[in-house]
């Protein structure tokens, strides 16, 4: 006798696809907004979301209010006023971890109203430049930074996307969202907590690393000069242009001979057309005007012109082909003049070296160029040799902008995703952003992540999967105080953050959260926040949080490095914000 077997249940298949999603994820092997795609599409075929609603997501307030802050943070970012006032509090004579203090502070309240990645790259360059003037190397300041800046981003709605995603799923399954500032007093306790931590005890921890020169890993660069012309030989012998080079502050690392790579002894006496590669923490147009020498490429004749360092991020579209690749890209706008500290290890002509993950470049040309190319190249910039002038009515009004849009929504009531798209569309009407670098401000990877993860996390809560998850942790936690509790969903989420990006950890933990504060009788609210905390609070790992993976390189840290110096900073975290959901919570 044949039988038909049962079909698997919408559970079942909702934890089987969410299962697959979450190694995906977790392996990094694929894009996480395709991921995320297929996982939608899973959910399409299985009927576990319906044609409907399938890219419903794209139309949630919290994808709306995520492209439109990206926006607004961007043209208040390229005013260059978030940069000069850190720059300023660098230059304020004081102790090395109090100014590194002052830093921090001003990252973490940078990370509240705009990207996390953005407030990173506008207070790094203050923090190299206090570790160099205390002769420390960055990486005693930019893990620090890094985690200042996550835990900034925690404090209100627009912080993250994360607490955006959290807002849209307490609006679908208890008809409201979260007000801005409703998670701040929990959060900004856990984020002065975790500054406080990381200005007197985290900065001790990080390494005290560079590669062993007597410069920052981060200060020294690469460059050619020549080719020597026949009069600069007549007019400098061999030992004078050593001299030469040792009072430029530079060091001969090779000499490039047509297609040879020479040593400086071996390639004596220098003859016609040859050129030297050399490195040093020096500006390479100072350096080359000091030794009468010609840079092997031309300044940019651009009104904007500055020349900035900038980290190759990781997933770059840069990594694996030659540095003039920038120039080939932006129709020779913009030019690589020098590389990083590879370079110098590798021995080579700049022509010959192909981009990797990490690997710093010394940008020239138009800073409306740099600023457009950035945003494609995943660059972050961590110093700029040379800066156009703030307009300050311009900033002003940028900035006033931003706080009209934060008001209307605190005091007024005005839905977030209304006032910060007016916003926007006031700061694109005004011509804040160059017109190329509006929609190129705008993460799309994220948002498409977010777009087609929503659905898919509401089919993980409609086909009663998370009601299953979340019966198993109510059993456990059915007697336990919200201390607890709330422990045990902080540490949860901070867990499931080391694999995954925090909008899918979001999405799975808060669907999970409000079941199980139903289940045992205390308000969702408390373990939403508890998730929120949870999702970000990414120290343990440098792949936990972008900011964390774009200081390594720079900061020469290693992967054990995070866990020893974030370990106790996730203690710390899970300590104080389950204490302050208890005070806040219970009763």
């Amino acid at each position: 006798m044949i039988t038909d077997s049962a079909p698997m249940s919408p559970a079942i298949l909702s934890t089987i696809v969410l299962g697959i999603t979450l190694a995906l994820f977790a392996s990094g092997k694929v894009r996480h907004d395709l991921v995320a795609l297929l996982a939608l599409a899973a959910c399409l075929l299985l009927g576990l979301v319906t044609p409907d609603n399938a890219f419903a997501g794209f139309a949630d307030q919290s994808v709306i209010v995520i492209a439109a802050v990206l926006v607004l943070g961007r043209a208040i970012e390229i005013t260059g006023v978030a940069e000069a006032v850190t720059d300023r509090l660098a230059t304020l004579k004081s102790p090395f971890p109090i100014q590194l203090a002052i830093i921090l502070v001003a990252g973490a309240f940078l990370s509240a109203f705009m990207n996390n990645i953005a407030a990173l790259a506008i207070t790094m360059p203050a923090v190299v430049g206090v570790c160099r003037a205390h002769n420390l190397p960055p990486s005693a300041g930019l893990m620090a930074l890094s985690f200042a800046t996550i835990l900034g981003g925690m404090t209100t709605l627009i912080g993250t996307p994360a607490n955006l995603i959290l807002s849209s799923v307490r609006e679908a399954e208890l008809g409201a969202p979260f007000a801005f500032f409703q998670m701040t007093p929990v959060a900004a306790a856990v984020a002065a907590a975790g500054v406080g931590y990381i200005c007197l005890i985290g900065w001790w921890l990080t390494p005290r690393r560079d590669s062993g020169e007597d410069v920052p890993k981060d200060a020294y660069v690469v460059f050619e000069l020549g080719p020597i012309s026949t009069a600069e030989l007549e007019e400098e012998d061999d030992a004078g242009l050593t001299e030469a080079l040792k009072a430029a502050k530079v060091t001969p690392l090779a000499v490039l001979r047509g297609v040879r790579v020479l040593d400086l002894a071996t390639a004596r006496p220098l003859q016609a057309r040859d050129r030297l590669l050399v490195g040093g923490a020096v500006d390479p147009w100072e350096a080359a005007k000091k030794l009468g020498l010609t840079m092997h490429a031309q300044r940019s004749e651009a009104e904007d012109a500055v020349t900035i360092v900038a980290v190759i991020g990781n997933g770059s579209p840069l990594v694996g082909r030659p540095i003039d690749t920038v120039r080939w890209d932006t129709n020779g706008e913009l030019t690589v003049i020098a590389a990083g500290r590879r370079a110098a290890e590798l021995r080579q002509p700049l022509s010959r070296l192909r981009i990797e993950a990490g690997d710093q470049i010394t940008i020239h040309g138009s800073a409306e160029q740099i600023a457009i190319y950035s945003r494609y190249a995943r660059l972050l910039e961590v110093a700029r040799r040379a800066t156009t002038r703030i307009n300050p009515v311009r900033a002003a009004t940028a900035i006033g902008i931003y706080v009209v849009a934060v008001a209307t929504s605190v005091a007024l009531g005005v839905p977030t995703a209304f006032s910060f798209a007016a916003g926007a569309a006031v700061v694109a009407a005004l011509r804040f952003l160059p017109p190329r670098e509006i929609y190129s401000s705008i993460d799309w990877s994220v948002i498409v992540l977010i777009g087609a993860m929503i659905p898919v996390g509401q089919s993980f809560q409609t086909s009663g999967a998370a009601s299953l998850f979340a019966g198993e942790l109510s059993s456990a936690l059915m007697d336990a105080p919200l201390f607890w509790a709330a422990s045990a969903v902080v540490t949860a989420t901070m867990l499931l953050s080391i694999f995954l990006n925090n909008v899918a950890t979001a999405i799975i933990m808060g669907q999970i959260a409000i079941s199980v504060a139903q289940a045992i009788g205390v308000s969702p609210d408390a373990l939403l926040i508890a998730v929120l905390i949870g999702a970000s609070s990414d120290f343990l790992t440098p792949i936990g949080h972008q900011n964390n993976l774009l200081v390594m390189g720079p900061g020469g840290y290693r992967f054990l490095d995070y866990g020893r110096v974030g370990a106790p900073l996730a203690v710390l975290v899970i300590f104080v914000s389950a204490k302050m959901i208890e005070l806040g919570f219970a009763g």
